[in-house]
């Protein structure tokens, strides 16, 4: 027996989260005016342009990671990064007010960066993203390079460090090389390129 269309937007939805975009429903069979039925009917809401979420699933405390994630589309996911990143692994006691992601340099944003996030881009190796609960955010290591480079402060990044020496997130290896990392930006180094977060004006 075929799959009815809220079976096929379940399917779609359940290994994100509850979430899912437009674009995958669309890969999948459902056209737009079949989304807009379900939200009327209060099956789905829409939670940013093109991303969704079903209304009786279960709620995440990842929520906001997979719709920053999802939201640019176009066979694109985000991976988080820089302080979302350390909050995310556990690293420091920072609480970063939007979430902090990350796109390749070549990806152009045709629409308006919703207020909740921050956008950065940089060309992100393999081994610098991990996959965790269905999210990309990239490894500890990389997480607290970023946010050094972005200048978060000293003792949250001396405190990232520690906390993942003591956790175990960061070899003996990682912390030797994030603390000479560190000590030369203190003595004036200068420190690696990133980014800067993109703004699109609402």
């Amino acid at each position: 027996m075929p799959a009815t269309k809220q079976e096929q937007i379940y399917a779609l939805a359940e290994p994100q989260h509850g979430y899912f975009t437009s674009a995958q429903a669309k890969a999948d069979g459902l056209l737009q005016n079949t989304l807009t039925a379900m939200a009327r009917r209060g099956v789905i809401e829409r939670v940013s342009r093109g991303v969704y979420r079903l209304v009786n699933f279960p709620p995440s405390h990842l929520g906001q990671y997979v719709e920053a994630v999802l939201w640019p589309q176009e066979g694109v996911r985000g991976v988080i990064s820089h302080q979302s990143a350390l909050a995310f692994h556990g690293l420091s006691d920072v609480s970063p007010a939007k979430v902090h992601m990350t796109v390749s340099p070549g990806h152009r944003v045709r629409r308006t960066l919703p207020r909740h996030l921050v956008l950065h881009r940089a060309r992100l190796a393999t081994q610098d993203i991990e996959v965790v609960d269905g999210i990309p955010v990239t490894t500890p290591v990389r997480a607290i390079l970023d946010a050094h480079a972005a200048h978060l402060s000293h003792a949250l990044i001396r405190q990232a460090i520690e906390d993942g020496r003591r956790t175990g997130k960061l070899l003996a290896r990682d912390v030797a090389r994030l603390e000479q990392r560190v000590g030369e930006t203190a003595r004036g180094a200068l420190t690696p390129a990133v980014a800067d977060p993109e703004t699109i004006p609402e």
